[in-house]
């Protein structure tokens, strides 16, 4: 044997211990993490005198159902006659966090209790110095009264009293506040706490202060629920229940009646307009309780216009119970809400149009949103929705039998910019600018037959707008190669076209496919050479942006017509710059410098010394230095002749 040897170990038993809580900082967990507000210990009290009571009716179903609330400002005490505690009992429930009658049989506490998580009244300690229980239990009437007395520094103390301090089964909890949570303890306040979250409750509740005795804190049944003599009773009574409870009238109401999901209520919409992106917040009671009043994950996102009141007996709440924990059940039943807030709509549809027509009027944006993905349902709202068109303001139902060719536009610029000519024109365009109109739009042909739809490009626009006749536009030919000139290195084409109104001297089209081009070739222009080489091999074949010069137009003929080709090219970029500001199109730099060039060239032009006159340098033959007419025939130097001709040019042309 090796003297020298290590000794083999015998690993010791393991020791057996328990977690040490300190009750203060559980204090702290749930006031400032757990729970948003200290004024959901009244919901704790509630929520226990409910459970005991439901859990006695089940024991003995005659046994009493009183639950009475008082507040002194010293103290707020809950007195059930409920199931009770024996002593083995509260030192096992009471005083050890997460431990809960009612978790035994998890699906049946469900069904039958309002709390299951087993924090119990230690949530009373966010507003609690001292909380003192005295209990008799229901099952052991023989068996004498239990005293539970805990403080907030973790102790606690059991005893037993004698018979005649709760003579019958039931609970009574009293709670002293601690300093700086007295407000929470205060009369008023706690009757409006409890009227609040226990209006729905099925056992009646009632409440007691300095100036009021056994006061009725619940309203059952819930208003959805009551019987009306008419149905003029029924909506003045929920629109009642809307403005206390929402703080507004609502322009209806849905019911909301799902027996299979457990989920009774109503929903009622918004008087006014608002934003999709604006949270909702949706009333929700369970088994009666109120849960939350700012739950936003109750209905789909497209139904932003209603405000759902509703009780539950399925939906799971959250560890607080302040809000619906998101699984299964809840989008089930998120989807057989919006279903029945359809079927609402189709029934207004069916039965009720001018009713339909003023919900529209306020909320078309919320029914377009819902009918992007339904089509049986944007197929019925079609003659109801209304869309801006080049013929106004009128439902695609409308416009399609005018138009069975459908082109629209992406941009609200866009449509504004052409639609003055389209509808002179006889060509149908549909507004696809503003939010869910194009996807709509791109629905048409699934659900009417026969209707083509395309978005509108320049090649479309200038294609319905008479040509010129060959021989003027030969004899303006080296006009229009100025013109091109003159734009080609801003990426814009120029044609002629004579089109109405008249007024409109010069229109600039282009689509997505000209932007991008413009994009890529000046993203190419200041890029290093590498990236150059790499856009410049991106260049495709897409069209340009062009500007429609109207030969109609009294000033566009005139300008065809200067003979001084520098001058007639910084009309063009007048023109150029003055259709790109109609069309409220984002100025690049280079428009810009093009603006502000064929401006100064223009004031130049106008206030040139003219020969021949030592004041003003009037020429004898008429003639500017520049070729201009000065005044004496066909205009002046501040083109008020110009103007007039423009109006007698205009006039012979009507005639």
């Amino acid at each position: 044997m090796n003297l020298h040897s290590p000794v083999p170990s015998v690993p010791s038993a393991p020791s057996v211990n328990t977690f040490q809580v300190d009750l203060r900082g559980l204090v702290d967990l749930l006031s400032h993490h757990l729970y948003s507000s200290p004024r959901v210990y009244v919901r704790e009290l509630l929520q226990n005198a409910v459970d005991a009571v439901t859990a006695r009716l089940a024991h003995d179903p005659a046994a009493p159902t009183r639950i009475r609330l008082t507040a002194t400002g010293d103290a707020v005490v809950m007195e059930d006659t409920g199931i009770g505690l024996t002593s083995d009992e509260v030192h096992t429930l009471l005083a050890t966090i997460g431990r809960s009658s009612k978790r035994d049989s998890l699906e049946n506490a469900r069904q039958e209790f309002l709390g299951q998580f087993g924090i119990g009244l230690l949530a009373c300690f966010v507003v609690a110095r001292q909380i003192r229980v005295v209990s008799r239990s229901a099952r052991t009437p023989d068996a004498p009264p239990v005293e539970w007395l805990a403080s907030d520094d973790g102790s606690y103390t059991v005893r037993t009293l004698p018979h005649d301090a709760r003579p019958e089964p039931g609970t009574t909890v009293r709670l002293e506040p601690r300093p700086g949570a007295e407000e929470w303890a205060e009369p008023r306040r706690v009757a409006e706490l409890a009227a609040d979250f226990g209006s729905l409750l099925t056992h009646e509740v009632t409440f007691t202060g300095p100036d009021v005795t056994d006061r009725p804190l619940t309203e059952r049944p819930a208003v959805w629920d009551r019987s009306y003599p008419t149905p003029t009773a029924r909506r003045v009574a929920l629109a009642g229940h809307c403005s206390r409870v929402f703080g507004f009238s609502p322009l209806d109401s849905i019911d909301l009646d799902l027996p299979v999901a457990g989920v009774r209520g109503v929903a009622y919409v918004l008087p006014d307009a608002t934003s999709p992106a604006q949270r909702a917040a949706h009333r929700v009671y369970l088994k009666g309780m109120l849960l939350t009043s700012r739950a936003d994950n109750l209905l789909p996102d497209w139904a932003f216009f209603v405000r759902v009141v509703l009780d539950t007996d399925t939906l799971r709440p959250t560890a607080s119970r302040e809000n619906l924990y998101d699984d299964e059940t809840l989008a089930a039943v998120r989807e057989a809400l919006g279903a029945r807030i359809r079927e609402w709509l189709a029934e207004l549809a069916a039965g009720d149009p001018d009713r339909l027509a003023a919900f529209l009027g306020v909320h078309h944006l919320g029914v377009k949103s819902m009918a992007r993905h339904d089509a049986e349902l944007f197929s019925l709202m079609l003659p109801w929705l209304p869309f801006e068109t080049s013929d106004g303001r009128v439902t695609l139902d409308e416009f399609i039998r005018a138009h069975p060719e459908v082109h629209f536009t992406r941009t609200v610029e866009e449509f504004r910019q052409v639609s003055p000519i389209a509808a002179a024109h006889g060509l149908g365009i549909v507004n696809g600018g503003y939010t869910y109109d194009a996807d709509l739009i791109a629905l048409l042909p699934g659900i009417r037959d026969g209707v083509t739809i395309s978005e509108l490009d320049a090649g479309a626009v200038t294609a319905h707008l008479d040509p010129v006749e060959p021989r003027q536009e030969l004899a303006l030919a080296s006009f229009l190669a100025t013109a091109r000139t003159r734009l080609d290195a801003l990426g814009c084409d120029v044609a002629l076209r004579a089109f109405q109104p008249v007024t409109v001297p010069a229109l600039f089209l282009d689509d997505r496919a000209a932007r991008h081009e413009r994009d890529r070739a000046a993203a190419e222009e200041s890029a290093d050479t590498l990236w150059s080489d790499i856009l410049g091999a991106l260049r495709g074949s897409a069209p340009r942006a062009r500007l429609v010069l109207n030969h109609n137009n009294p000033l566009v003929r005139r300008i065809a017509a200067i003979s001084d080709a520098e001058l007639a090219g910084t009309a063009v970029e007048s023109l150029y710059g003055q259709a790109l500001l109609m069309a409220q199109r984002p100025l690049r730099p280079a428009d810009t410098s093009l603006l502000n060039r064929a401006f100064l060239g223009l004031l130049e032009w106008a206030t040139h010394p003219l020969a021949g006159d030592p004041v003003t340098g009037a020429s004898v033959a008429g003639q500017s230095a520049a070729g201009r007419p000065t005044g004496t025939e066909n205009g002046t130097a501040g083109g008020a002749a110009d103007t007039n001709d423009a109006g007698n040019d205009a006039e012979e042309d009507d005639k």
